[in-house]
């Protein structure tokens, strides 16, 4: 699509679309009044007055050019008020995520050297005032709720600060705009901090110059349209949410409505209706689960009329994505399986999906060509915070599933030996080299979307970024047909005691499509064979028991039974069989406690730390390998 404005830096698109805009009556953002539970549209002007308030406020605490303002908050209006404000003071947004522990939060504030800090919610506030003296920097808390107890002196309500920020924007406009026009594209705009599996996470220096190219270069491939809808509850403190949901949504003129919560999310797609879904690949995964829980309880007519309705949906989809005349017959046929199957879906969805953009993870294959053949084209991107974040995006004309996509344009990334560094291939986006295959190695990046460096780490950015500019990622991956396709991170690789070299990530996504499996991890590190720890899927199991009549009552007793122990054994049966002699599992166990973001075994971004799980069940791992001497 075309932008609505052009830019080079977050203020400059802010101020470009005010100009664009002025008092067309359009809806920049929308969200839940909590008193009244109806939607309340905020419309431009409003925008701009919150927005210039708050840097008013910003500006009387002493944050001036280069100095850092933290933000831990769920996805709300304050939030782009803050943000914006931040941006157009030429300081540095440092966004937390919510889930993070106060050990955590106090690390990244005092690591930033943040002297503002803005919060949310009762919770958020209570971590704040807990790590107040840890971080000699800070010297403000804004909080947007009132702190249960004494209110200290270093903290102020959001309400007021936005009040008394109207007139001391008024005061101090000509500074302010002075900043703002001084605000230059190599200027850092963003400290992201990466969820590390392991050790401290590390400060993502993002520019705007990052930012405004990544954006412009992916919205070249996204089909985001003026008068689009956006629910938003992936949080703002990614970079996939950071750059599509937000910055890209006000860019090509579409409304976002902040979802309620993660949990109201189903019901929020209901009210929104949105033209654009944008997930990380669980949301899919479970929104697929349920639909095949649901035809596996069927007759077997309906079961033969799913699978005719996916091949018919297929067909349909590709000839009209591929722009080639679709017959009569295929035409009705589609017609039929989309009020037969494929209604439902949409309007579980809204009924005004026009595509889906999944990030994040890998999308396992079997999801993404459900989807498709459903009239949901499921647009595949891939990168890293430290590219800001997209490096590819598969295209509509011509979608392949288990790949993601071409290079954007603007970006080259280059596939190398993970032995010698050798350069296998390598492709400056839009030139779409489509003979181009190679053998599997890491993918290394260049362009004007990779990172400035590592915030106050500069012998991590030595390790990331070589000398030649490019851009480590640390994935492995190779090309196919001028195609990415990712195998795993190179971390992650297992090497057996036979000395194979074992990706789990793609053995991982293959059980993602049974709904008897909820969560799923490899081992073999080191051993003579594969195993794995399977969280099971609760409401399956249940709905299975209740079934088959089985007398345990309680989770643990039931997956203690014979019964479900023969139908986890006979799906990695079913794997093994198909699998290479390596990469067979041998053994599993099944664990009651999810792996979550509370518990440890997760990071923010949904990824499983593997080391922290093997660490917790090293006597159930072990157990699996006991036999052997």
């Amino acid at each position: 699509m075309s932008l609505l404005v052009d830019f080079n830096t977050v203020p400059q698109l802010f101020n470009r679309l005010i100009t664009h805009h002025g008092n067309n009556g359009k809806v920049v953002l929308r969200h839940v009044d909590k008193e009244t539970k109806e939607w309340v549209d905020i419309l431009w002007p409003e925008f701009r007055d919150n927005v210039h308030a708050m840097a008013g406020y910003l500006y009387a605490q002493g944050v001036r050019p280069g100095d850092r303002v933290a933000i831990l908050s769920e996805n709300r209006p304050e939030w782009a008020y803050a943000d914006m404000a931040t941006q157009i003071l030429s300081a540095v947004n440092v966004s937390l995520y919510t889930t993070l522990p106060p050990k955590e939060v106090a690390y990244i504030v005092h690591d930033s050297g943040a002297s503002v800090f803005i919060v949310s919610t009762g919770i958020q506030v209570k971590k704040a005032m807990e790590i107040y003296d840890l971080c000699p920097d800070l010297k403000r808390i804004v909080s947007m709720v009132e702190p249960r107890g004494e209110k200290p002196d270093y903290v102020d309500l959001f309400e007021e600060a936005m009040s008394s920020g109207v007139e001391l924007y008024k005061e101090f406009k000509d500074a302010i705009h002075a900043n703002e026009a001084n605000v230059k594209p190599n200027d850092l705009s963003t400290l992201i901090y990466t969820s590390g599996t392991t050790g401290n996470p590390k400060g993502v220096m993002l520019t705007h110059l990052n930012l405004s190219e990544n954006l412009k270069s992916a919205l070249q491939r996204l089909r985001l349209r003026e008068g689009g809808r956006h629910l938003s509850f992936l949080p703002l403190c990614h970079s996939f949410e950071r750059l599509g949901g937000y910055l890209g949504s006000i860019a090509s003129g579409m409304t976002i409505s902040y979802a309620r919560s993660v949990d109201t999310v189903t019901r929020d797609i209901l009210d929104v209706k949105p033209t654009v879904l944008l997930s990380v690949p669980r949301l899919y995964e479970k929104i697929f689960n349920t639909v095949s829980k649901a035809v596996e309880e069927g007759s077997p007519a309906k079961k033969k009329i799913f699978v005719w309705a996916q091949k018919v949906g297929f067909k349909y989809n590709m000839a009209k994505a591929q722009g080639r005349s679709i017959g009569p017959i295929v035409a009705l046929q589609y017609k039929l399986a989309f009020k037969l199957v494929f209604s439902k879906l949409h309007e579980k969805l809204g009924g005004h999906i026009e595509f889906g953009v999944s990030g994040g993870a890998a999308l396992p294959k079997s999801i993404g060509e459900f989807f498709f053949s459903a009239g949901i084209p499921i647009v595949e991107g891939y990168g890293l915070t430290e590219t800001s974040p997209v490096l590819s995006i598969s295209p509509f004309h011509q979608p392949r599933y288990g790949a993601v996509g071409h290079i954007i344009p603007g970006v080259t990334v280059g596939i190398q030996h993970l032995d010698d560094g050798r350069m296998l291939g390598e492709i400056l986006g839009d030139t779409y080299p489509n003979d181009l295959t190679t053998e599997a190695g890491e993918i290394v990046a260049k362009g004007p979307n990779i990172m400035k460096g590592y915030w106050n780490k500069p012998e991590a950015t030595k390790e990331s970024i070589d000398p030649e500019g490019w851009y480590h990622t640390g994935d492995v991956g190779r090309f196919d047909n001028g195609f990415l396709v990712i195998t795993d991170r190179i971390k992650h690789m297992i090497v057996s005691a036979g000395g194979k070299n074992i990706y789990p990530g793609p053995i991982e996504e293959g059980f993602k499509h049974e709904p008897w499996i909820d969560q799923i991890m490899v081992i073999g590190e080191a051993r003579e064979f594969l195993t794995a720890l399977v969280v099971p899927d609760e409401d399956v199991i249940r709905s299975f028991a209740k079934e088959q009549k089985l007398e345990a009552s309680s989770l643990e007793d039931i997956l203690a039974t014979d019964e479900v122990k023969r139908v986890f054994e006979q799906l990695f049966k079913s794997y093994s069989r198909q699998a290479a002699a390596h990469e067979k599992i041998r053994d599993f166990r099944l664990v009651l406690e999810p792996f979550t973001i509370d518990n440890g075994m997760m990071t923010p971004t949904m990824k499983l730390k593997r080391k922290v799980i093997n660490a917790h069940y090293a006597d159930l791992i072990d157990s699996m390998y006991s036999h052997i001497i």
